[in-house]
């Protein structure tokens, strides 16, 4: 608002706003006056004061100060049949006049929420609408799930009785989710008559929905001889009955060591029989849910150091005609890996050692083998040279001799390698 003004003998005005209810100044200035009078008057021309006197009947308006060069008069309880122009006249030749318009905001009323049910079920459609009357210039209306505003809402404003004030309505529309549980929605009503407190109203959603169901091992490993515990974690409101445990679809085979304590599942002295599939059922006013865990027991872990196989030296000789000799692979020759890299290995290499232990095998059975033909051939040997000595002898006695000398004149020995 800005003084209206003008040069020479002229009266000075300035808008006024005010909030219903409250005190309304007007305020007429000349700066150059000789001792003319001045007066208010309302939108219905009706002179209100003439200098300091007072020509309307009304216990509202009063005289704050008069003089030549002001006229100040004050309006208490001001309502919205107040607002409009009005004007201060100097009574000069000619008379000159300035206009001074009174705006009267009219307050928004508490804002009311409907449409709104509690407890409402998880999928079901909410529409929640917040409404407010009296407000002038039309109040504006936000939404705030959670203190986050909810911008995909439907407004409207339409005239009061009064064609004076107005009546705005906002209204949101959600599906209800377990996640609204708890949230908190507020209706927002913002207007300049508020001074920057805007009116909120407020509701708190209640949602029922059917339990969730989770189970947690303890251990994601579990071995023969162990302990394991499987916690069945739910979460529904209303809050779900304690939850039940099963193992196959039948009840837990064998209580002593499958002991349930609240939603927790512990087994001890883990076996083989207790593989199989658990399932945690949970249950409340809403609906039934479950989850299931598939149970496998592994072997216990053995930590294996590397074990170096080193073949002996076979070795076969006959000193009689033939020697045999055979020579396994050095364990060099077999394993060829470097020492420094198996001794840093911290789980043995199986198919390394299984390979050296066939070649010791293999090397073993070939040299009993060939030994046995070799003493075979030399039964041969002396049968043969036993039958020489005897073919010309006359008596037994003979062919012995026959059969040393025979041996006498024999070549020198000599070795055989296979």
């Amino acid at each position: 608002n800005t003084w209206k003004r003008c040069q020479g003998q002229f009266p000075l005005t300035q808008n006024v706003t005010v909030i219903e209810g409250e005190t309304a100044t007007l305020t007429c200035r000349v700066d150059q006056n000789d001792n003319t009078s001045l007066q208010w008057s309302n939108p219905a021309q009706q002179t209100l004061y003439f200098d300091d006197k007072k020509a309307l009947r009304d216990n509202r308006i009063e005289l704050l100060r008069a003089s030549w060069h002001e006229l100040t008069i004050r309006v208490t309880d001001v309502s919205l049949s107040d607002e409009g122009q009005y004007t201060c006249s100097l009574f000069t030749m000619p008379v000159k006049t300035s206009k001074a318009f009174l705006t009267v905001l009219g307050v928004p009323e508490s804002p009311q929420i409907s449409g709104f049910v509690s407890p409402v079920m998880e999928g079901d459609r909410m529409e929640l609408t917040c409404k407010t009357s009296g407000s002038k210039p039309a109040a504006d209306i936000r939404w705030f799930k959670n203190d986050k505003e909810v911008k995909d809402v439907k407004y409207s404003k339409e005239e009061d009785a009064n064609r004076k004030t107005f009546t705005v309505s906002s209204t949101m529309v959600f599906k209800a989710d377990r996640n609204d549980d708890g949230a908190v929605v507020s209706c927002r009503v913002d207007h300049e008559s508020l001074n920057s407190t805007p009116q909120i109203a407020m509701q708190v959603l209640e949602i029922h929905y059917i339990p969730s169901v989770k189970i947690i091992p303890s251990t994601p490993w579990p071995e023969e001889g162990q302990s394991i515990t499987l916690i069945c974690e739910s979460k529904g409101k209303p809050l779900p009955d304690p939850v039940l445990w099963t193992k196959d679809g039948g009840e837990l085979p064998d209580p002593e060591r499958m002991v349930v304590n609240g939603r927790e599942l512990n087994i001890n002295l883990l076996n083989k029989t207790d593989n199989g599939t658990y399932r945690c059922e949970a249950e409340n006013s809403i609906g039934l849910n479950s989850a299931e865990y598939v149970l496998i027991i592994h072997d216990v872990s053995n930590i294996l150091l590397p074990i170096t196989v080193i073949p002996s030296l076979t070795t076969a000789t006959v000193t009689t005609t033939v020697a045999l000799t055979s020579t396994a692979p050095s364990a060099t020759a077999i394993n060829t890996r470097d020492p420094n890299t198996l001794a840093g290995q911290s789980v043995p290499d199986h198919a390394l050692i299984g390979g050296i232990v066939a070649v010791v095998v293999f090397v073993t059975l070939c040299s009993i083998i060939l030994l046995g033909r070799y003493l075979a051939r030399h039964k041969g040997t002396y049968l043969t040279n036993e039958a020489k000595g005897a073919e010309d002898a006359p008596d037994a006695d003979t062919a012995i001799i026959n059969a040393e000398g025979s041996q006498v004149n024999a070549e020198e020995k000599k070795e055989y390698f296979i």
